[in-house]
């Protein structure tokens, strides 16, 4: 039991993280409510688990990835939940983006129980937890940090210990504050270019080579929305999400954020008419049509030719 991790949530970030584990080495024994991706990582010898509590009473260290504090409080805290059904202590990294009242509180009710707990929620993209090059954001004890920085090796290549249990979490909602509030700030400025008559790439050449400079545009968009690629990475309805959860941290602490407040009002208008399924990017495609024109997009090489 001990070199075997329970991994629950095999979502789209979950999913390839677990099987980089298992291609690294590691002994997984895996729970999601969907089979699908359980029986994906069966041909990778991963065990699959029948539900929560066959993970607890099995694995010393496990390892959630869930979609919200709700259902983290549920797997980890709830009446058929990690806590109720481990026999012995355990070490738990929630890798979710979640309410950091909510990893408090879960970091001071394994404190009672005997249970290590980390936060360690997760930067970059779906892709490149494709690619083993996860970003990771941790908030643990010096010993437990330790125990599961290899863990994380063989799931990115960017490890950061910001502090205690709960610091990672707080430096996610930092740095998602940026990232997103950036795709709102990047739609409305290639939007006027548009209705400018401007041509997109010669306005990226500038932009790219001045302190307008930011990593949504040059390093995400171009392959995305630019190419016309708004397939989900990650959604307009979980970046809604995440803006949530900065403006709460913001409203405990009475930070104020008026761009925030507008940049998330600029998500909910963008859900509100169809979006949210679309990767975060597309809020070029949602500023588009509020300004009455087609979402502004690079040239292929053949148009170029």
């Amino acid at each position: 039991m001990d070199n075997l991790i329970g991994f629950i949530g095999l979502g789209r970030m979950g999913l390839p993280m677990s099987k980089n584990l298992t291609q690294k080495g590691f002994s997984l024994m895996v729970y999601d409510i969907n089979e699908e991706p359980m029986q994906e990582l069966a041909t990778y010898q991963a065990r699959m688990a029948k539900d929560v509590a066959e993970i607890a009473q099995n694995c010393a260290t496990i390892i959630t990835m869930l979609p919200d504090s709700n259902v983290v409080n549920e797997v980890i805290g709830g009446t058929e939940g990690v806590f109720t059904h481990s026999p012995s202590p355990r070490l738990i990294m929630d890798m979710s983006t979640i309410d950091p009242k909510t990893t408090d509180m879960l970091a001071e009710k394994a404190h009672m129980l005997g249970h290590g707990f980390v936060d360690a929620p997760v930067g970059r993209l779906a892709s490149h937890a494709d690619r083993g090059e996860s970003l990771f954001m941790v908030g643990a004890t010096d010993d437990q940090f330790s125990i599961l920085k290899p863990m994380m090796e063989a799931m990115g290549t960017t490890i950061y210990h910001c502090g205690p249990v709960g610091s990672g979490v707080r430096t996610k909602l930092v740095n998602n504050f940026l990232a997103v509030a950036s795709c709102q700030f990047n739609a409305e400025a290639l939007s006027l270019a548009q209705s400018l008559g401007l041509s997109l790439e010669k306005t990226l050449d500038v932009i790219y080579g001045t302190t307008a400079f930011n990593g949504q545009l040059k390093i995400a968009w171009p392959d995305k929305v630019l190419a016309g690629d708004i397939s989900p990475g990650f959604t307009i309805d979980l970046a809604h999400k995440d803006l949530s959860l900065v403006m709460n941290a913001a409203h405990d602490v009475r930070v104020p954020l008026p761009m925030g407040a507008a940049a998330f009002e600029a998500f909910s208008s963008a859900r509100a008419r169809g979006y949210g399924k679309a990767d975060f990017s597309a809020m070029l495609d949602a500023h588009s049509s509020l300004a009455g024109h087609a979402a502004p997009r690079l040239k292929s090489s053949d148009e170029e030719a």
